[in-house]
């Protein structure tokens, strides 16, 4: 009896919406070293895109916001050790990471591109890239989709902590080439003075086929633990509102002079 008792005081309990946390406050993680979507201002503080972004759907929600900065490898067994409560750092919705946190919708999409110097015969293909050093960033997209495809195979895939990393030994001739997330090279290098000389190689892949696909992932999100569904739904609700009131135009227009949400 007792039993079922609190069993139906825990139902009328979560039918009343009680059950549901209302989140005030929101620690929110970037690495601040994926520019121009995170890296770190003049003043120590994380800025960029993605930061732009969480402020915004925080302010939408009536929350308030803290950053956390956070080495990338790291970044999801911190979320789980409840360092900070939601991951804004160009993260991709992918198989492998949806098994292990949750993510909200995209907040844009990004295919990766492979970036050498203008004019070399090379592609994001095996056959192109036999016997050339590629570097990328670890633990992202590009270096799981070169890992899966590349390494071993006659490719020497170099992998790095910090993008910039990546782009320092390209311009010395340490690697032949990058393989990286397209918006992050287009504003982080490309358009910069130091990425004079270089370009996109080859296509944007954004995944020829399902197998493909599910290493590149469905876009980028916000990763949360899977047990905060609430905070899941209010920042999807967010994002939904900062697209419809224009908010979410505004920022993007701050950094980049193309769409980059895509379909």
């Amino acid at each position: 009896m007792k039993k079922m008792l609190l069993l139906s005081a825990l139902l009328a309990l979560s039918a009343a919406g009680v059950s549901a946390k209302d989140w005030t406050e929101i620690r929110m993680a970037s690495e601040g070293a994926y520019p121009p979507f995170n890296e770190i201002g003049a003043n120590g503080a994380l800025k960029g895109f993605d930061i732009d972004i969480g402020n915004a759907l925080c302010a939408e929600m009536k929350a308030k916001c803290t950053w956390v900065k956070q080495e990338w490898d790291g970044m999801i067994p911190a979320l789980m050790a409840r360092k900070f409560d939601a991951i804004v750092a160009s993260m991709s919705i992918t198989e492998e990471r949806k098994a292990k946190v949750d993510f909200t919708n995209k907040y844009y999409a990004s295919p990766v591109v492979l970036i050498a110097k203008n004019g070399l015969p090379l592609r994001p293909e095996l056959a192109s890239l036999k016997g050339k050093k590629v570097a990328v960033q670890r633990g992202t997209v590009s270096d799981n989709f070169a890992t899966k495809y590349w390494d071993g195979k006659g490719v020497e895939v170099v992998r790095y902590g910090k993008q910039d990393e990546a782009y320092l030994d390209l311009k010395s001739g340490r690697v032949d080439a990058i393989f990286a997330d397209y918006w992050e090279a287009y504003g982080g290098f490309l358009t910069k003075p130091e990425g004079a000389g270089y370009s996109v190689l080859g296509e944007q892949l954004y995944g020829k086929n399902a197998e493909e696909r599910a290493v590149i992932g469905e876009g980028i999100g916000i990763a949360v633990r899977k047990k905060d569904q609430d905070l899941k739904a209010q920042l999807n609700k967010a994002l939904a509102a900062v697209r419809a009131n224009g908010k979410y135009e505004e920022i993007r227009k701050k950094y980049f002079t193309m769409d980059i949400y895509g379909n």
